[in-house]
């Protein structure tokens, strides 16, 4: 008698996840009300030291509403594209999510999983990190690079800027070089093969929702915090503009309804991609609830991220 053959595990992951995001759309996860409830807002840091935050020039691209926001109805489409950032300080000019290099296509996304690849490929008409720094060039050339986490599509751009520092979260760091499983698309490389890399931990106070923090100048105007869930050591950048805070918060949210309407990502392919489900849900309760204080820059959202452009 023939024996049953075994189900590819990745495969039936996929099929989980496809059962989960059907689900999803049907039912999305509700706002935990008690949780909000204990959320404290700590206030804003000290100081009066002001920042510019700019977005590079880079591609948007039409996607499936329902691939970014659980729930969200099947037949829209919202604007996304790989952003990156230019923070200019007095004491330093720095780059946020560099994400994107030349040739990523050969590089980098070779190395993604099948289907992962098949979702997340840019246009060819994405703009490199490099290339965008040559069309919008700050006063002064990036002195370091600073990830809000350590999946490709934050780090790539680095391939191009060889030998640029970059400054990690030490929890993002052992998440990358200890983890089982590092995060795929040549990311180990990028940070580690002879690139200067300095760590910091968030050892300072809470502020706003965010229960710790990490002051970058000393001076308040620029300040980490914890936005853990999609990785490890996922954190956003606090920046005081003179136009009001700025919080450029990475992959916590990968479109700004998911922030207004307190909706998680879609189970695929989030349940992929967030590193833990629950702590991203909670993460996404305190970008909700401190929206009405700082505007919330997700890096994909184009839409929120076209009124950072140079």
């Amino acid at each position: 008698m023939s024996q049953p053959r075994e189900r590819d595990p990745a495969l039936g992951e996929v099929l989980t996840a496809v059962g989960h995001l059907v689900r999803g759309t049907v039912r999305p996860r509700p706002p935990d009300v008690r949780l909000m409830q204990s959320i404290t807002d700590a206030g804003p840091p000290a100081g009066d030291q002001t920042v510019t935050v700019r977005a590079l020039p880079q591609v948007t691209r039409r996607v499936p509403a329902m691939g970014l926001v659980e729930g969200a109805a099947p037949l829209r489409r919202l604007d996304s594209a790989l952003t990156s950032f230019v923070v200019e300080h007095p004491a330093a000019t720095f780059l946020v999510d560099p994400g994107f290099c030349r040739q990523a296509r050969d590089r980098v996304l070779p190395e993604l999983p099948f289907l992962t690849r098949r979702v997340v490929t840019p246009p060819r008409t994405t703009v490199s990190t490099v290339d965008g720094l040559k069309r919008q060039p700050p006063a002064r050339q990036p002195e370091f690079a600073l990830p809000t986490h350590a999946h490709w599509d934050h780090v790539c751009g680095l391939l191009d800027l060889p030998g640029l520092p970059v400054l990690l979260r030490d929890t993002e760091h052992a998440w990358i070089l200890d983890g089982v499983r590092p995060p795929a698309g040549g990311v180990r490389p990028t940070l580690t093969d002879g690139r200067p890399v300095r760590t910091y931990g968030l050892d300072g106070p809470p502020v706003f929702t965010f229960t710790a923090s990490h002051d970058l100048f000393d001076d308040g105007s620029v300040v980490l915090v914890d936005l853990a869930g999609h990785t490890p050591g996922s954190i956003g950048v606090l920046a005081r503009t003179a136009r009001g805070w700025v919080l450029l918060a990475g992959d916590a949210a990968w479109h700004h309804e998911q922030v207004d309407r307190l909706r998680q990502k879609p189970a695929f392919p989030g349940e992929f991609v967030d590193d833990d489900r629950d702590a991203a849900f909670a993460t996404l309760h305190r970008l909700h609830l401190v929206r009405r204080h700082i505007r919330v820059i997700p890096t994909h959202d184009s839409t929120v991220t076209a009124h950072l452009c140079g």
